[in-house]
């Protein structure tokens, strides 16, 4: 056990040590921001060559300009910024890092309002901001790493135990810390979010009926504890008490 605690620390020594934006937090990351980039632009060309670029030009006249207005907010003048609509029924958005930003049509009926679009947008823009995807790779790292180091212990010390022990690693790992880890990252790209909604100008009060129109598409809310995103009744709380202090500010 205390050599698996050397080679945590030896991850952990050896990684880049970041700051998430607005909150804060402490982060470890395995990966370079030009490393990162490289793999959001190649992901991003990859999508757009089997995707179907929506014609609608009022549409995504609309989403490049919300989307250009958060990228000024945001003050990130080494991203390359770039918007798209994409015809698709999903309820759903994603930026990748560098500032690829893509918008589903099946989300333009559920934000009633351009501030609600804004929320989904200015969310997707935080995680790429605080670069959630870079750091899920490197705890994933860190997880594999030390459970190599196991295997070689416990096969070396106790080898009948080897298949209990994988199993009790992934099932540790993946419900007490990856899973949780996620939920913690939607947390933060939610206050990043509503942090950037504000400095773009939009009315932050809609990011909590955006969620509210989330929740009532969705019906019945899956467990949270099995889950990589917080209830939408959590992520309703959450964010109105983030509103609440904006607006004492």
């Amino acid at each position: 056990m205390r050599m698996i605690y050397l080679l945590l620390a030896a991850f952990l020594f050896i990684g880049c040590m970041g700051t998430a934006p607005v909150t804060g937090r402490e982060q470890v990351l395995l990966m370079s921001p030009s490393e990162e980039k490289a793999l959001g632009d190649s992901s991003y060309k990859d999508f757009l060559s089997k995707a179907k670029i929506s014609t609608d030009k009022a549409q995504t006249a609309r989403i490049k300009n919300i989307g250009n207005k958060i990228a000024i907010a945001a003050q990130r003048k080494d991203f390359d910024w770039e918007f798209n609509l994409v015809e698709d029924a999903q309820v759903n958005a994603f930026c990748l890092p560098g500032g690829k930003v893509v918008v589903y049509t099946g989300i333009l009926d559920l934000a009633k309002n351009d501030d609600q679009l804004a929320t989904v947008m200015s969310h997707e823009i935080a995680h790429a901001l605080a670069r959630h995807g870079a750091e899920r790779m490197s705890h994933q790292q860190i997880s594999e790493g030390v459970q190599t180091l196991g295997n070689i212990l416990v096969g070396a010390t106790a080898p009948e135990y080897t298949n209990a022990f994988n199993m009790a690693y992934g099932y540790g790992t993946q419900l007490g810390v990856m899973l949780p880890y996620s939920r913690s990252h939607e947390y933060e790209a939610d206050e990043i979010g509503v942090h950037l909604m504000q400095k773009a100008g939009y009315n932050i009060h809609e990011a909590v009926n955006f969620w509210e129109n989330m929740k009532s598409k969705k019906g019945t809310a899956k467990i949270e504890f099995f889950s990589t995103h917080p209830t939408d009744e959590h992520r309703i709380q959450r964010i109105s008490e983030i509103v609440k202090k904006l607006e004492k500010k």
